[in-house]
């Protein structure tokens, strides 16, 4: 007996436009990964004052890389 299976994932990292408080971009990294978006806002939002320069830059660069929804 042979049983083929096929699975077709169709996750997009986008910027979430509808759920956005800033550029959208943590409710897009939690829609992709499944996460609370209020968990990831607050976890960059506690990285921020760990490593400023880095999270501030890699928003930046997220809020111009990523498409928007």
């Amino acid at each position: 007996m042979r049983y083929q299976h096929e699975y077709v994932i169709n996750k997009k990292l986008q910027k979430d436009m509808v759920h956005k408080k800033l550029a959208g971009v943590c409710g897009g990294l939690a829609n992709y990964y499944g996460l609370p978006r209020f968990g990831v806002r607050l976890a960059v939002v506690v990285s921020m004052f760990v490593f400023p320069v880095v999270v501030g830059v890699a928003y930046v660069v997220a809020t111009l890389v990523m498409p928007k929804d």
